[in-house]
């Protein structure tokens, strides 16, 4: 199930990708990119991307990012729908960091069927079918291999991700609750989901009020096909293609085994 729309994905978002690469290699640093930064890049690669998958399936909703031609044509809700982040991090292409992402997922019938998040910059690309696991393959190497979460069960002994903060050496009221070993930042939730589906931190928090669907959606199979749990902050259901592609219920990816743990801290934070 869901193949042919893997094989699509996979297509559109490498030409992305090259395209990205592309630019990037000529793009002038902006060193105080702020969070909200667009570029002409998100929105050549966002064209790339919803015209490969147009050209496969002409009758499929696309929701994504960038307010380009091929996407204001086309119905963004329906039971077929197309979830697209051509730059997830703009702030690290931006920045010229490395981290950033391609993100494309696929929703039928409010359940994701497909996520696919690829790192040009660093040749990292992680992808889902639903019920066939979470893969990765790095690099040249020629044979993709499975993904899982890791097996910590300890908050004291776990590794969280998050977004860049202003000033690593003050950590959040939530850090200071969940009291992790180690934090990792970067931009990206694509990259974050990705580290947590791969086994290379245990819990990613994302505490915005309101983020999109194109945020999370492809990275959010990763982290359930290699084993992990992904909720709202509060242990909401995540819900896709729903008016505006809002999301305001945060998010909360661990390895399940830390999810009750994790919440119980979110919870402490908010009384």
């Amino acid at each position: 199930m869901h193949e042919r729309e893997f094989d699509i994905a996979m297509q559109a978002a490498r030409l992305a990708g090259k395209h990205l690469m592309q630019e990037y290699e000529r793009f002038q640093v902006i060193a105080d990119a702020p969070a909200d930064i667009t570029t002409d890049a998100d929105r050549q690669a966002q064209e790339i991307i919803l015209q490969t998958i147009r050209q496969a399936f002409p009758n499929d909703s696309l929701c994504a990012e960038e307010a380009t031609s091929t996407l204001q044509d086309t119905a963004h809700t329906g039971n077929r729908l197309w979830i697209v982040d051509p730059i997830d991090g703009t702030r690290g292409f931006a920045r010229k960091n490395g981290e950033f992402s391609v993100m494309i997922g696929f929703v039928q019938n409010g359940h994701i069927g497909v996520g696919i998040v690829f790192q040009p910059a660093v040749g990292r690309l992680t992808y889902a079918i639903r019920g066939q696991g979470c893969w990765r393959l790095d690099g040249d190497e020629g044979t993709a291999k499975r993904c899982q979460v890791t097996a910590v069960e300890s908050l004291t002994k776990s590794t969280l991700t998050h977004s860049r903060s202003r000033d690593a050496s003050k950590p959040s009221r939530w850090v200071e609750a969940i009291r992790p070993a180690k934090v990792v930042e970067t931009y990206s939730a694509g990259i974050k989901l990705a580290l947590v589906a791969r086994g290379d931190v245990d819990i990613y928090l994302n505490t915005y009020e309101a983020f999109h669907d194109w945020d999370i959606c492809a990275g959010h199979i990763l982290v359930t096909e290699a084993g992990g749990q992904v909720t709202g902050t509060g242990g909401q259901e995540l819900q896709y293609g729903l008016p505006g592609a809002w999301q305001r219920n945060g998010l909360l990816a661990t390895n399940g085994r830390l999810h009750p743990a994790t919440l119980s801290c979110i919870r402490t934070c908010a009384t």
